[in-house]
Order: structure tokens, then sequence, then C-alpha cells
């Protein structure tokens, strides 16, 4: 099985944050506005948000060789997370801090890529993160025994008890997973099954268990992660993603 670490903090902390952040992860597999696109042809499907793609991160020079994607056959849940690393940052400077995640975890801890299949920063900026497609259900590498039908969503920053969690990166949150939830007719509110394929998770191996579709990752393995302030805003992401589907 594939082993990709939570998160890490980029600069000189990035090495003691990867192994810090790497428990608990399975290796398996305009800012401040977006435009609006018209809703799409579909019972509940959202509109696709604006997605920076992963060529805005990642060059030739910073680039490793890694396998092919692994694909599902559809996404019913997201986990939400949060990167654990420094919130003070420029957003102009997002694709250099992704660049640090991916450098880390391909790097000095030799994984395939970087496990979250998005990356959403604090002005409401989408990345792709894992290789394989956008559009496609790319297996992630995010939450240990939950990687499988799911996508992984990291907020970057953290968002521990108290610490503001800003409106535009909820927002964001929100449209890419109502959208990939559309995709599946998945409503953002409910709880979907999902089996374990890792008994490190919360659940043993083979154990179908009843979670979110939109999830922190703390319901499906023993973590803090994505942090009580942002943990408390999930109702709210839910029920926007809902509007955006228009179950409203």
């Amino acid at each position: 099985m594939l082993v990709v670490l939570l998160a890490c903090v980029p600069g000189l902390a990035a090495v003691l944050a990867l192994l810090l952040c790497a428990q608990g992860v399975e290796r398996s597999v305009a800012e401040e506005e977006r435009p609006v696109a018209a809703r799409p042809v579909g019972a509940h499907q959202a509109a696709r948000p604006e997605i920076v793609p992963r060529s805005a991160w990642l060059d030739a020079d910073a680039r490793r060789a890694q396998p092919p994607p692994r694909y599902d056959d559809k996404v019913v849940a997201v986990f939400v997370h949060h990167t654990d690393s420094p919130n003070g940052y420029d957003c102009a400077d997002t694709p250099r801090i992704i660049r640090y995640l991916y450098a880390g975890q391909t790097g000095s801890r030799d994984w395939d890529d970087i496990g979250y299949n998005f990356l959403v920063d604090r002005c409401g900026t989408i990345y792709e993160g894992r290789a394989g497609g956008v559009d496609r259900a790319v297996t992630g590498a995010h939450t240990q025994g939950f990687n499988h039908r799911t996508a992984g969503i990291a907020a970057l920053g953290t968002f521990t008890a108290g610490v503001p969690v800003p409106k535009a990166m909820t927002d964001a949150i929100a449209a890419i997973a109502a959208w990939k939830l559309g995709l599946s007719e998945t409503d953002p509110r409910s709880t979907v099954p999902l089996t374990s394929s890792n008994s490190l998770s919360r659940y043993s191996r083979g154990t179908t268990a009843d979670l979110p579709a939109i999830a922190g990752h703390n319901e499906g393995y023993m973590t803090t992660c994505p942090g009580a302030a942002l943990s408390a805003r999930l109702p709210d992401i839910r029920e926007t993603a809902a509007r955006l589907q228009g179950r409203h």
C-alpha cells in the first residue's frame, strides 16, 4: 500500500513537519473572487470552479518520476484537511508552498506524489494537487483507510481552536466539494458508506462505516486534523455545497 504524509511546513521546518505529519496517511493511491460558470446539465450537479493546474506550481526541474495514477469509479465523499503550516503567507506565494509540500513528500520521504487531490489557499484559490486529472476519480493518499472513492481537499494553514478560517477558503472548499460530489449525485449533507482498506484507520480493514459526504480527516483517522476551527465550519461548508448543487 502507498503511504503519503498528511502535511508539511515550508522552509527550514519542513523536515521536522514531514516526520511528525506522516503519521496516519496512507499511500495508495483574481484571488478573492472567482468567476461563476453556468450550471451544468444534471439534477444536482454544481458548476466546476476555477482550478489552477499542477503546471503552475510544478515545473520540469522540480518534477520527479512517478508511477501512473490510480482511479476509482467515482467520488462519493471528500475529506477536509489542514496542512499544519503557517497562516500568514502571501497568496502569490502559494505555488512555492505547494512545491515545498511536494518536494518534501517526494524527496526526503520518497513518496510517489503529493497526497491531496486539491489544495486551497486563504484567498480561496483552488490548486490541482495529485496527478491524474481533476475531472477523474483519482485515488488520493490523504486519509488512512479511506482513499478510495474519496477526494482529499487540503486547506493551506493551521486551523486549531480559535484560529480564524477565511470565508474565501471555506467557500472554495464548498465549491470543489459540490462539483466533485455532484458528479456522483451525492448530497453534501448526507452520509455515505465507505469501506476501510486499512486497520490503522478508525475502522478495521473491511469494515463499512457511514461517514459524512464532507468529512474532516479526524472522522476517518485518529487525528486532530483539520483542526477544531475548520472542523467547526464543516456544517456551513456542507450547506453551501448543497446550495451550489441546487438542493435549496
